[in-house]
């Protein structure tokens, strides 16, 4: 799956589920590099609805969204999509 994030310094994140909604892979595009590419590994191995409770409405500085927040909105909706 691929998302296109709204409010954050990365611009898309790509993603992969299996049918059990483990997360397979993550990838962000822009953002912060290293940071990024921590929570990528962190979630791998994970289900989807663990990380969603964990990282929703995290916000980065002023806004009211960020990297991982949008992570969590990718994830619902691929849940919800499969």
């Amino acid at each position: 799956m691929i998302y296109k994030t709204k409010g954050t310094c990365s611009s898309r994140i790509d993603l992969e589920l299996d049918a059990d909604h483990i997360i397979r892979s993550v990838e962000f595009t822009g953002g912060c590099n290293g940071n990024l590419k921590g929570i990528s590994k962190l979630v791998t191995g994970r289900k989807a609805e663990e990380v969603i409770g964990a990282l929703e409405g995290t916000t980065c500085g002023f806004r009211k969204t960020s990297c991982p927040d949008q992570l969590a909105r990718a994830l619902k909706l691929a849940v919800t999509n499969a």
